[in-house]
């Protein structure tokens, strides 16, 4: 049976090295095609570990750490996150940024991605002030040559749970693609819900 546990702020500091080695191995397949390193998830994880409002969600078979999900203060998010809701006008302050849903392959399809769903609007709902939520997804055209033929985008299972896609609110990120020498730059579009 799985385990799931909430953590916050500093709590999550001892989980970075799973952490990390989740959003390597799931962010390694289709679209993210992601070839990281544990130094730089490390770093890229901190945000997390100095927020006391943030929220990473763990499951567990057993010991092993199988899936994580994550959200923090969009306010204490990186510029990058920040700017395109900056642009439009909004106030930082009320909006929760939902980061990564990781689950290893052979434990999807069992309602792992509603609970982490229901646990992150759950933590940002009990937030003062905030009002709204959003994560960003990466933009990669249909005929992508990596693309599998088994390949399922996620966005019916986000309109499902009540988020809208909002294709004039975007960021740019770079990463080193899997096959690559070099860091590319990827074009990225949010997906907000109101609380």
């Amino acid at each position: 049976m799985l385990q799931y546990e909430n953590c916050h702020g500093a709590e999550i500091e001892p989980h970075l090295e799973a952490l990390g080695g989740l959003r390597m191995a799931v962010f390694r397949e289709f679209p993210y095609l992601y070839e990281g390193t544990l130094a730089a998830e490390r770093e890229y994880l901190q945000v997390y570990v100095r927020s006391p409002r943030s929220l990473v969600v763990f499951v567990r078979d057993g010991e092993r750490t199988v899936g994580a999900t994550t959200c923090v203060p969009l306010s204490e998010e990186s510029p990058e996150f920040q700017a395109p809701f900056i642009a439009a006008g909004y106030d930082l302050r009320e909006w929760f940024y939902f980061g990564e849903s990781l689950l290893l392959p052979e434990y999807r399809g069992q309602g792992v991605g509603k609970e982490f769903m229901r646990r992150r609007l759950e933590h940002a709902r009990s937030q003062p002030g905030v009002k709204f939520c959003t994560f960003c997804a990466v933009d990669r055209p249909p005929d992508h040559p990596l693309r599998h033929a088994g390949y399922r985008p996620l966005d019916g299972f986000w309109v499902q749970q009540g988020f809208a896609k909002q294709p004039r609110m975007q960021a740019e990120f770079s990463w080193r693609e899997i096959g690559r020498a070099e860091e590319t730059t990827k074009t990225l579009t949010f997906w907000t819900k109101p609380l």
